[in-house]
């Protein structure tokens, strides 16, 4: 696809045109229609792989549950990564609060590598893409997300098609999306802690195009320590998203994740209600998450997929 021809191409509204058809024709607000249940996570069926991989086709994301779960937190871990790998996730992100498979534990913790981070309370999390302050080598393009066990009460996640993100903001005003591609719309400042650098200041564009031709997006809806590119479209762009996330959308998904449910997908906007947690330390709330270099690969004919 060269660029001209590509529906991201604000000079070619023939081929956005197409494709806004299509993305809108499949979406659905059914989310429990949309899990494909799998007895074994580590271990797909082509029928399995075909439906997970359909899903991702259509909606950049696809929903799961675990229908023979191990009674071993670290068994079913294990089969994560081995889901992951299955659908082409395998350059895993290791981030500064991963466990050692580079896979990360989320549960309210205290734990000292965790530097008091709100995906590790019980606080309500704001509409982001996960990794939005990696360097560019590092851009995360896939990312799962799986449930062991939910809140006692709340936790409930929110999720949004970044393709459908960049649709509303392209009919409201082109503009926007000119803005929010521009290699400047938006700066992540240094991550300093107690006088130590741990992650340099990062800038970059909203939205970009993978070299597989698909869209990405690198977003925050945080309000504080994030600096846009001072001039009216990029302004009037975030605000629009603000507003978008405090209205709501017929295109945001809403599920509460039971234990052994997930979601694989191509890093996805996405945000968490507040939640509150059991006492019992054995029925806290937990999930594991993964960051991958990689999408999800999308081709059946690829020889990730033996049967």
């Amino acid at each position: 696809m060269t660029i001209s021809s590509s529906p991201f191409s604000l000079n070619s509204d023939t081929s956005y045109q197409r494709w806004r058809e299509k993305k809108l024709e499949y979406f659905t607000q059914d989310v429990h229609s949309l899990f494909i249940e799998i007895n074994d996570i580590a271990s797909l069926n082509s029928s399995q792989k075909k439906a997970l991989v359909n899903q991702v086709k259509h909606y950049n994301m696809a929903f799961y549950r675990f229908t023979r779960p191990s009674n071993h937190d670290a068994t079913n871990k294990i089969k994560v990564h081995a889901l992951a790998h299955q659908l082409g996730l395998r350059r895993i992100d290791k981030n500064i609060c991963a466990d050692d498979d580079k896979l990360t534990s989320i549960m309210v913790s205290q734990h000292k590598g965790q530097h008091n981070y709100i995906p590790y309370s019980n606080k309500r999390l704001s509409w982001h893409t996960d990794g939005y302050y990696n360097e560019p080598s590092n851009q995360i393009n896939g990312m799962l997300l799986h449930c062991e066990r939910p809140a006692k009460t709340g936790g409930e996640s929110l999720l949004m098609d970044h393709d459908l993100a960049y649709i509303l903001l392209r009919d409201e005003n082109p503009d926007y999306i000119k803005a929010l591609m521009h290699p400047n719309a938006m700066t992540i400042p240094a991550n300093v802690l107690k006088g130590k650098e741990i992650r340099a200041e990062q800038t970059g564009a909203v939205f970009s195009i993978h070299p597989s031709g698909a869209l990405h997006m690198r977003y925050s809806a945080r309000t504080r320590n994030i600096q846009w590119r001072d001039n009216s479209p990029t302004k009037e762009a975030v605000t629009f998203l603000q507003n978008l996330w405090k209205n709501g959308s017929p295109y945001i998904l809403k599920h509460s994740m039971q234990a052994h449910e997930g979601i694989i997908c191509n890093n996805v906007l996405h945000c968490r209600t507040e939640f509150t947690d059991s006492d019992d330390l054995q029925k806290k709330r937990l999930l594991y998450r993964g960051r991958y270099l990689d999408r999800v690969s999308t081709s059946l004919s690829d020889n990730q997929y033996p049967d």
